[in-house]
């Protein structure tokens, strides 16, 4: 049995449909990313399979039990690290802990024990007993991790656990996140925006746009799934370098962002043919690279954007109009 069952799986809020028939299953102990850009339906996704919202239509089943006729069952067996913080700023890292471990009703030694062992954990043993409000923002997201694993939830979810971070705070944050998994073996729902962690972390991901998945696989599969190297042109006129281009070997050429990016075999081979037609052509380059596919091309392929124009978008006012209407 998966720990996470999801058919059909839809949400709708007035005229928008957040969510619209999602389907994937997610094995025990597996680490599964849910990639889109804000406004895509990861955050509303894993508010139903927490129980926090009701699905429009659809089933999921979490550890076995039914999302909407076990909700207490649901919610005894899983963790969840919301996007915005929930932590007491008024109160130590312990107090926090130790209260989160009475709404459990786990017994008192088993709690200290569980506590000093999970802070121990994420590095925050020997400040446990200063308040929250004296935290950075990473000690913050990895005392709510601890919090979520206190009660010893079968399942994690983490919505947007890095975001805000700086790189440095964010490495650290995957580093803890991969021991998790790797250490207690529970199965972790991870929702992100940033491709790199989702490829450093992820056994398969699931890129979802508009509400619908329209990619679901591991991180290399899905890489190799676009095939071969990219080019990326920058250039004052890219639509006339992606007119100029139309050699039988150049798999796709996409235009964003003021760019032109071009897929291809073997691009160390042809790069010096398709530098001499733009210079033929009088069309200036402002600068080009090669590399090979990484998760952000998989998602350009299959949305047809960046991840960062969809997040320029009016995405943003559509989730906080969705926000609000669930209030």
């Amino acid at each position: 049995m998966p720990a996470i069952d999801v058919r059909n799986l839809m949400k709708s809020f007035g005229d928008l449909t957040a969510v619209d028939n999602v389907s994937f299953a997610i094995a025990s102990g597996e680490v599964f990313g849910l990639l889109g850009p804000n406004g895509a339906g990861k955050t509303t996704t894993i508010s139903m399979l927490s129980t926090m919202q009701k699905p429009t239509s659809g089933t999921a089943t979490v550890n076995g039990h039914d999302i909407v006729t076990a909700e207490d069952d649901v919610r005894k067996s899983i963790g969840i690290v919301f996007q915005d913080q929930s932590l007491d700023e008024e109160l130590t890292a312990y107090e926090n802990m130790d209260f989160h471990g009475r709404l459990y009703r786990i017994p008192g030694e088993e709690r200290r024990q569980r506590i000093d062992e999970l802070l121990t954990l994420v590095g925050l043993v020997d400040r446990k007993d200063d308040l929250v409000k004296t935290y950075s923002g990473g000690m913050r997201r990895r005392l709510e991790i601890a919090r979520g694993l206190l009660h010893e939830p079968k399942v994690l979810f983490l919505d947007e656990p890095t975001l805000g971070l700086d790189p440095q705070t964010r490495n650290h944050l995957w580093e803890y996140i991969a021991r998790l998994n790797e250490e207690k073996g529970i199965t972790i729902i991870l929702t992100t925006h940033y491709m790199e962690e989702a490829d450093r972390l992820c056994d398969r991901v699931a890129i979802i746009d508009r509400g619908t998945i329209v990619a679901l696989d591991t991180a290399e599969n899905l890489k190799d799934s676009i095939g071969g190297d990219v080019v990326a042109i920058a250039s004052p006129d890219p639509d006339a370098i992606a007119g100029l281009l139309t050699a039988p070997w150049i798999s796709s050429i996409e235009r964003h962002d003021g760019s032109v990016t071009i897929r291809l075999q073997e691009a160390d081979r042809h790069i010096p043919g398709i530098v001499t037609a733009i210079h033929q052509s009088g069309i200036g380059i402002t600068s080009l690279s090669v590399r090979k596919p990484t998760l952000e091309d998989v998602f350009l392929h299959y949305t047809g954007r960046t991840i960062r124009e969809e997040g320029a978008t009016g995405k943003e006012t559509m989730r906080m109009t969705h926000r609000a209407r669930r209030r």
